[in-house]
């Protein structure tokens, strides 16, 4: 144990790719989610319904990467823990694809209401309609180098994923 606290904090380059792959996988969807959720309460801009999609594999993404840190990195059930994060962030990242897909024109959006209206009364509905923002998914709210929120999810999201990916999967060195 001293010698391990007279070490200091690992490095990324001193970790070994599994150790690195789980981190990632912790970080990565807790930074964008971080991101979307400070861009809403903090910035004033309001999501619509595909940027609420996205959010939620990330969040899935965060509990299976914690369940990854409860046994050693190079386990199966690590592995296996962070590959399953992997695959959630991927699924952030295809719907966010699509979101800046429909942004873009590429695809169609909604043609309908996407309002939830269950177990509200006549009256709530139409107090929850007329007090909530009104937030198309084809319109950018805002853009950074020219990409949306929707397009940045969509390429940390899938880069990041392929990373884990890679790295997870790479051959373990004898030690």
């Amino acid at each position: 144990m001293a010698e391990a606290v007279a070490a200091g904090p690992r490095r990324a380059a001193d970790m070994n790719p599994a150790s690195l792959a789980r981190v990632i996988a912790l970080l990565l969807p807790l930074a964008l989610l971080g991101g979307a959720l400070g861009s809403q309460y903090l910035g004033g801009l309001h999501p619509c319904e595909m940027c609420y999609w996205q959010r939620w594999p990330h969040g899935v993404a965060i509990l299976l990467a914690a369940l990854a840190f409860t046994a050693p990195a190079q386990s199966q059930r690590t592995r296996t823990m962070t590959l399953l994060a992997a695959l959630a962030i991927a699924i952030s990242g295809a719907i966010g694809v699509y979101h800046a897909g429909v942004e873009a024109k590429i695809f169609e959006g909604f043609t309908t209401c996407t309002a939830n209206a269950t177990g509200a009364t006549t009256a709530e509905l139409l107090k929850q309609i007329t007090h909530a923002p009104l937030v198309r998914c084809d319109q950018v709210q805002f853009r950074f180098l020219g990409i949306s929120m929707a397009g940045w999810n969509a390429i940390l999201s899938l880069g990041g994923a392929a990373l884990i990916l890679l790295l997870v999967l790479k051959p373990r060195r004898a030690a």
